[in-house]
């Protein structure tokens, strides 16, 4: 096929004449036609790039995936803040509670939570969803080292629990003669006159009137340190060391049930009633000592008396009357 020839008409030469076009006119006609055609190319890319009709079927797969990652991510952090709020409760119980009743100093939350460095989370930078899988991820690891931190707190917990249970077995907390086997308690804690001297000093136990061979028990756990009457005055002695600093005394027995080094349990017979040292009558006399210093022994009734029994026996020991040794 021949190509189109173009003329137009000459007025001066009353003629026609063929059009040929400069070739700078063909030039920027093919730089016009190349512009246009890469400004279209441009335009349907980005058509196609941003029209879901043009998806392909890896493509809808692909962003259906993400949408539900998103949707999990969305789920688990929700899950996380349930996480992060049980771990709270029990952070909050653990020091207002637990670490109180047992004297422990609370846990700080700078050493329960921390600062967590991001540069651990290098590697997951430069995606498209990287904040959200960062951000999961570090709330993930403050819980983590919250858990291990409360953990050791619970261990620790647990052993001073396992230290109070001996505690409250040790502490002397029941009366080393029971109530039905005294005549009557001769004289408390206190100043008071002594029996041999007629002079007022310092009375550091209890009397417990009973008649000789009456049972004397234990009033904690513990070993004995003693059982002689290598103590001038107190006769026939028994100590028993007590531990967490408490030492309990029983002197003028008439013989002894246990041997030093022996361990005994609160409420065991360690020995009986008599009169033997420094002693104007049968009568069990009794001291508690805490951290070395000699106390009243009536504030450490509460295992086997009533509230009656303990107000009248405060009465009784309160009374400046004369002791029997």
């Amino acid at each position: 096929m021949s190509k189109k020839v173009k003329y137009y008409y000459d007025p001066e030469s009353l003629a026609y004449r063929i059009i040929s076009p400069k070739k700078r006119e063909k030039f920027g006609y093919a730089l016009l036609f190349l512009v246009a055609s890469a400004l279209f190319g441009f335009l349907c890319f980005v058509v196609l790039m941003n029209t879901p009709y043009f998806e392909t079927p890896k493509d809808k797969i692909q962003a259906r995936e993400i949408e539900n990652l998103k949707l999990s991510y969305a789920l688990l952090n929700k899950k996380i803040e349930d996480i992060d709020q049980v771990a709270s409760d029990l952070e909050e119980r653990d020091n207002n509670l637990y670490r109180v009743y047992f004297n422990s100093s609370p846990i700080s939350n700078e050493k329960r939570r921390g600062i967590i460095d991001r540069k651990r989370y290098k590697e997951l930078e430069g995606f498209n969803n990287s904040e959200l899988v960062i951000n999961t991820s570090e709330k993930v690891d403050a819980i983590s080292k919250a858990l291990a931190v409360q953990s050791k707190s619970l261990d620790e917990i647990l052993k001073l629990a396992k230290a109070k249970d001996k505690l409250l077995s040790a502490v002397p907390a029941i009366q080393p003669v029971k109530n039905e086997d005294l005549k009557h308690m001769a004289s408390g804690f206190g100043y008071r006159t002594d029996p041999f001297t007629k002079a007022r000093k310092m009375h550091e136990g209890m009397d417990f009137t009973a008649k000789t061979g009456t049972p004397i028990y234990a009033t904690g756990d513990g070993v004995v340190k003693s059982a002689d009457n290598s103590l001038s005055g107190y006769g026939n002695h028994i100590e028993i060391n007590h531990g967490f600093g408490y030492l309990t005394l029983y002197a003028h027995l008439s013989k002894y049930k246990v041997r030093p080094g022996q361990r005994v349990k609160r409420g065991d017979i360690i020995g009986y009633v008599g009169s033997t040292g420094r002693s104007q009558a049968p009568h069990l006399h009794y001291e508690v000592h805490k951290d070395g210093k000699v106390t009243n022994p009536i504030n450490f009734y509460y295992g086997n008396i009533s509230a009656a029994e303990y107000v009248a026996i405060s009465k009784i020991a309160n009374q400046e009357n004369q002791s029997l040794d």
